[in-house]
This record gives C-alpha cells, structure tokens and sequence, in this order.
C-alpha cells in the first residue's frame, strides 16, 4: 500500500510535571519542554501513518528542525497538528509540516522526517551492535 501526501495527524494532552523543561534537562524552568514538545511532533506523525503501513512495518524518525515560540505552563492543554506533505520518490522517506498550539495560540512549528522501517529487522539490527 503506497502512502501518499495528505494524512494528517492531531494530538491533544495536559501538559504535566514529566513534560517541563525542568524535568526533560533542557533547563532549569517550569513550562513544556523542547524535547517534550518534539517527542510529541514524532508520536503524532508516527501514529497519523501507522495505520496506512503493512504489517510489521513501522516509522522512525530522522530528522526534525523546530522552533519553539512560547512557554506553556504546567497543566494548559497543547494541541499538536502533522501533515504529511512529502514522501520520497523511494518511498520510504515522509517529510511532514508539524505545529503546535496551547490554549493561547501557537507554541511551535517546524518540519520532521520520518523513514519506514521493517521494524523486527531494524531491531534486530541495532540489537546486534550491543552483542560485539
């Protein structure tokens, strides 16, 4: 099944004590984090195409250039949008336009690449190199 530009991908959650910046490393104050933020743009691109992919394959994420704009605090709600808006010539690489939102406006947007993978083979792959 080919997958093609268009699907989109939404995410609501609270922001929580695990997601600030003070919690993820990424400094010292109270408010969602980058990396939380980014790891919420990779999950929600992942699960917008999971359902479009063959068995035992999944997505990993290669890339992602993010700006983050402005500080929510703890306990707003974010809302993450995707949109998948290219995928290579191979097939195999997505490139999606991510943005995000709380309660007051936007918080964050940017690009994020992800590659679909055999997921048992890529495993076994990055497994192997703990075994040398």
């Amino acid at each position: 099944m080919a997958i093609t530009a268009g699907i989109k991908g939404e995410k609501k959650f609270v922001v929580n004590e695990d997601m600030l910046a003070s919690r993820a490393g990424s400094g010292l104050v109270n408010v969602f984090g980058t990396p939380s933020m980014i790891a919420e743009i990779e999950n929600t691109a992942a699960m917008s195409v999971q359902p479009e992919l063959e068995e035992g394959k999944t997505t990993v994420g290669m890339a992602i250039s993010v700006s983050h704009v402005a500080a929510t605090p703890l306990g707003m709600e974010v809302r993450i949008e995707t949109e998948l808006t290219e995928v290579a010539p191979n097939g195999k690489v997505m490139t999606f336009k991510a943005t995000c939102y709380d309660e007051a406006g936007l918080i964050g947007e940017g690009t994020h690449q992800r590659a679909i993978v055999d997921r048992a083979r890529f495993e076994a792959k990055a497994n192997a190199k703990g075994a040398k």
